[in-house]
């Protein structure tokens, strides 16, 4: 079950802008990330949790999306996420922002298939300016936004494909809009 939702979440792209979802469902999924493992359980990671239009279009104006698609908008117009989780790292806790990358991955991770659990799914984005954000939320000083979790209700087709004899790992795009993602094959993963 735990490998059908690894399998099940992906990173998507596009959503359906009539999902709705509540406060109560975004703070189940920062709970679930409450519970996870902490480098020598300092948990130094905070949420801020958008659901309100306002808030999620304050975000989405300022990330940015499927760099290795450089000539699409992602998502297409209509199609956006309609809640985001900005995980922060309180550097009143620990002003190291390297060290606890790993927590930000395992947190992220399970909000995710949280989310893929209830038949939804969502996106890690990275690819923001942390000052924009921060301003735009008006956090407070320690506070440093460390990674952006795009959430919705798919709507669109994702593939996993098998990387080519060229080795190429590129996601892309066809004629119809699927999004192909290619993976390594498993002995090619393998150290003997």
């Amino acid at each position: 079950m735990v490998k059908d939702l690894i399998t099940r979440n992906r990173s998507y792209r596009g959503y359906d802008e009539s999902y709705k979802f509540s406060r109560d469902q975004l703070l189940d999924y920062v709970d679930g990330a409450r519970l996870c493992a902490s480098s020598i359980n300092i948990q130094p990671l905070k949420y801020y949790i958008a659901f309100e239009k306002d808030d999620v279009d304050k975000i989405q104006s300022r990330i940015r999306w499927a760099r290795q698609l450089p000539d699409l908008r992602l998502p297409h117009p209509g199609m956006c996420p309609t809640a985001f989780i900005v995980i922060c790292q309180d550097k009143d806790i620990s002003d190291n922002l390297n060290r606890f990358t790993k927590d930000i991955g395992i947190v992220a991770q399970s909000i995710l298939l949280m989310a893929v659990e209830e038949g939804l799914g969502g996106c890690m984005i990275g690819n923001f300016s942390a000052g924009d954000i921060h301003d735009a939320l008006n956090l407070s000083e320690n506070l440093h936004p460390m990674l952006v979790i795009a959430l919705g209700k798919p709507a669109e087709t994702v593939i996993l494909t098998e990387v080519g004899e060229d080795g190429d790992t590129a996601y892309y795009r066809d004629e119809n809009d699927i999004h192909y993602v290619p993976k390594r094959a498993l002995e090619d993963l393998l150290i003997n």
